[in-house]
């Protein structure tokens, strides 16, 4: 039977923001968190709210986003509107009285059980634990490993270069992918990150380039994708999973992370994303080239690793550059896109000394939770994008990532925070959170989601009614396909919203 993950693609916010959060803009609101001396520095969820939004007497943490921050290309690290310090006097919700009433909604339907864990997310202290150090499969929460690896390795502001080389026989143009995924066939877009570098602005100053040289021969171009190793599709992944458009071959440089058209986010991928980035690249140098007076020839032939590249003295002919790390993790978390994981986890491990294979992608990211002093001894990881069953991953490892992006000593992670689905708002929990049970929850909870055909993950974070920061994890195993079970994460997470638990 085939398993999906966390659907992916254009914010589905629309809908039930229509429905039930007719105040709201639907974009995420980017949330930035420290931890000074003596208090942590938390979201504060400023602006009006719907019918179902807390009273207007209520906390400002209690307010429903009404005011967002820039997304895509906006400048990272401003500032945003609506952050308030929480000061560590804020109570923190009783054990007790906290149990009480999530028992009352972590409930399955139907086979399987759910585990979880919350935690204060100053002191740590867990308030919840429902057998949290069980390994499990932790479906697309996976993700939430990979992209504080990717975070500190390569930090939030690294830009992945695609670059037009001169190959040694003149007239040769060879196109040398770096780790961009996220290719643009027209021209680059600067406020965006999917199509923030285009090869057709590459393709027009590499033509500009070779008329600067005096290049008049019939041009001819190679594709150099040779940054990445070992297999480039992954064994453990279901191949019904990959006919479906799930995962996809990884290369260092596609089109629409792997998709045929940007607007389209689902159904089979290509199998050769980086050949079909070069004829792209192909195609408009063709067009750049005619209106100089030049002409390409056709076909592409791919070279041999090292062949022909900066390092064997040739020139660097154009290049354009990605969107930052922290604006891609922000894509690929609010998306749940796999393609996109697989390809920073890659990354991350290139950055850290690895090979940049799928074996190094995992070592990457458990090197980076072991210097977080988050134990992995139990975890176990087949791919760094959650599709692989293999995989296994702790409520309470999830949610000490969690808190380690929310409030811990390395503020790099700072830039995962927008990311995270705002409940019945964006990304793959924006048609969620519409019904009276967890409507408290909406627009309030933060969480990565995570879904297989047996498997459903919720982790993130959230302010409770008495302003206390709180992170969570809740993982649902050996579930009945179908049944109502992310209701049962949902209604959860919003009880810790509405939390006073005294």
């Amino acid at each position: 039977m085939k398993r999906r993950t966390s659907r992916p693609g254009a914010d589905p916010a629309a809908g039930p923001l229509r429905r039930s959060l007719p105040l709201l803009l639907q974009a995420l609101l980017v949330v930035a968190l420290t931890l000074p001396a003596g208090f942590a520095v938390a979201p504060a969820f400023l602006g009006p709210g719907p019918s179902n939004a807390p009273a207007p007497g209520a906390p400002p943490w209690q307010q429903v986003p009404g005011t967002l921050a820039p997304r895509d290309g906006a400048a990272a690290g401003s500032a945003p509107d609506g952050i308030e310090p929480l000061t560590g006097s804020a109570p923190v919700p009783a054990p007790g009285s906290l149990a009480a009433q999530l028992n009352e909604t972590l409930k399955v339907d139907g086979a399987g059980s759910f585990t979880g864990v919350v935690q204060d997310a100053l002191t740590g202290e867990v308030l919840f634990d429902r057998s949290g150090d069980t390994a499990r499969v932790p479906a697309s929460n996976m993700k939430l490993l990979t992209a504080a690896a990717a975070l500190r390795t390569l930090g939030p502001e690294r830009r992945f270069s695609t670059k037009a080389v001169a190959g040694a026989v003149p007239g040769s143009v060879i196109l040398t992918g770096g780790g961009d995924v996220l290719l643009g066939a027209g021209e680059s877009a600067p406020g965006a990150v999917l199509g923030h570098a285009g090869l057709a602005s590459l393709a027009q100053s590499t033509i500009h380039a070779l008329q600067a040289d005096g290049v008049s021969v019939p041009l001819t171009v190679l594709l150099d994708d040779s940054l990445f190793t070992g297999s480039a599709l992954n064994p453990a992944w279901n191949p019904e999973d990959v006919a479906a458009g799930e995962a996809a071959p990884l290369f260092p440089l596609a089109l629409n992370s792997a998709r045929f058209d940007p607007g389209t986010t689902t159904g089979p991928r290509p199998q050769d994303a980086a050949m079909s980035a070069a004829e792209a690249f192909s195609a408009a140098l063709s067009t750049a080239a005619a209106a100089a007076g030049m002409t390409v020839a056709p076909g592409i032939a791919r070279v041999p690793a090292g062949t022909g590249t900066p390092d064997g003295g040739t020139r660097v002919l154009a290049e354009v550059q990605s969107a930052t790390v922290g604006q891609q993790v922000d894509l690929l978390l609010r998306t749940s896109d796999n393609y996109l994981a697989e390809t920073m986890g890659r990354m991350a491990a290139l950055a850290a000394g690895k090979p940049g294979s799928n074996d190094g992608a995992v070592a990457a990211v458990l090197q980076q939770l072991e210097e977080l002093k988050i134990p992995t001894a139990t975890l176990r990881a087949a791919d760094v994008s959650g599709l692989a069953l293999a995989n296994q991953v702790s409520a309470r490892q999830l949610a000490e990532v969690v808190r380690a992006i929310t409030s811990g000593a390395d503020t790099r992670l700072r830039a995962g925070l927008a990311g995270f689905p705002v409940a019945g708002l964006t990304g793959t929990l924006g048609d969620r959170y519409a019904d009276a049970a967890t409507s408290r929850g909406a627009g309030l909870v933060r969480a990565k989601t995570g879904t297989l055909n047996t498997v459903i993950a919720l982790s993130g974070y959230v302010v409770d009614a008495d302003g206390r920061l709180l992170v969570f994890s809740f993982i649902g195993n050996g579930l009945t396909p179908g049944a109502a079970n992310k209701a049962a994460l949902d209604r959860t997470a919003s009880v810790l919203a509405g939390c006073g638990c005294r």
